[in-house]
């Protein structure tokens, strides 16, 4: 499990950095109304990216610090491709969110 943990730090870690180069990393966080969106992906208050700095990194890192069970079957790579459809730009974080997918979901 201890690799897992690992592995899926590196993996945060990177979508970190990878949103950031895409220049998708936001200073500001969205209210307080955004981020209790019910809605998948707070799709209805916020643009995905804002959701995967603002909700998902935070809630793995959680998961990860305090070793709670991760998740075991994810599937935020297709959003991904639904949100950045098109854009050649993006490629990089979709595949690296179908890696994640695929990491978490063989577990």
């Amino acid at each position: 499990m201890f690799m897992l943990y690992l592995t899926c730090k590196n993996h945060l870690i990177i979508l970190e950095q990878t949103l950031k180069q895409c220049s998708l990393w936001s200073d500001d966080a969205p209210s307080k109304e955004a981020m209790a969106s019910s809605a998948p992906f707070a799709c209805d208050t916020m643009a995905f990216e804002q959701w995967l700095q603002f909700i998902f990194i935070p809630k793995m890192t959680e998961l990860i610090q305090l070793q709670q069970p991760l998740p075991s079957s994810m599937a935020i790579a297709p959003m991904a491709e639904h949100v950045w459809k098109g854009m050649a730009q993006r490629q990089i974080l979709i595949t690296h969110l179908q890696s994640f997918d695929a990491l978490l979901n063989q577990q």
